[in-house]
């Protein structure tokens, strides 16, 4: 299809601050359990003209609050794949994401390599790798609110504001809840991908053991580096513009303009 029609279903699931329906690749991110587009929409300002940023906007959260978000792994990514197939405007794309989002960039790769559709050129992932990915110990629905902030807040991932806010921890709670059964339900198999992947991580996250993300170099043909910055889980987010440099010259590498 077309850049100039987009379904209602794209309108809900991709948010662009920024669009450049004229630009020779786009660049499709997912967020992070508890994240919104919100958190990568300043990209854009940062991203040359060439790259098309839209962000993934998964139901329950901003403007898709009123839609029931997703408790499983699969049955996401077999509705981003839904999406992404029918919206596919013809254009080289890449996949970014961050934590869960690297995990449903990981396994929605995985999906088009299996039954086919448009592939991307690039998975890019950060902050998780499926050799350290790990459940919780019990079911997300045992844990008490007290508990699952807790749990998330060892990742730097809430603010203050939020945790001390009855009203936000009410509208935050479902998402939370619904995300970390997501992570728990995937089950990693050592599935390869058939595209280049690139890798960032904080040098101090505490959810990756050291050389974790060394191990994409077994899932890829291709793996086109291991970056790490200085800091924690959300180091990416400090770092957003050395990062979105990298991805730029990766980009520019795989997408090369015709002669």
């Amino acid at each position: 299809m077309t850049t100039e029609h987009v379904t209602s279903a794209a309108q809900r699931w991709f948010v662009s601050a920024r669009p450049r329906p004229d630009a020779p690749v786009r660049l499709l991110a997912l967020p992070h359990a508890g994240g919104s587009a919100a958190a990568y929409i300043r990209w854009a300002e940062l991203l040359p003209p060439e790259v098309d940023l839209a962000v993934v906007q998964l139901p329950g959260r901003q403007d898709r609050r009123s839609t029931s978000p997703f408790v499983d792994s699969e049955t996401l990514v077999n509705a981003l794949y839904d999406v992404l197939e029918e919206n596919w405007d013809g254009r080289p794309y890449a996949l970014f994401g961050h934590s869960m989002g690297a995990l449903l960039a990981y396994r929605l790769t995985g999906l088009i390599d299996r039954i086919g559709g448009p592939r991307p050129v690039l998975l890019a992932v950060s902050g998780w790798a499926p050799a350290a990915h790990r459940t919780s110990d019990r079911a997300v629905e045992m844990y008490s609110d007290d508990e699952l902030i807790d749990a998330v807040g060892a990742f730097g991932a809430l603010p203050p504001e939020l945790v001390a806010d009855p009203q936000l921890r009410e509208l935050v709670m479902p998402v939370l809840r619904a995300d970390f059964s997501v992570l728990n339900s995937f089950v990693p198999d050592g599935a390869p991908v058939g595209v280049p992947v690139v890798a960032y991580a904080g040098a101090d996250d505490p959810a990756l053991p050291p050389g974790a993300m060394a191990g994409w170099a077994a899932l890829t043909p291709d793996l086109r580096g291991v970056t790490e910055f200085p800091g924690g889980h959300f180091a990416l987010f400090e770092h957003a513009m050395t990062l979105t440099a990298d991805l730029t010259r990766q980009l520019r590498r795989l997408v090369a303009k015709p002669e």
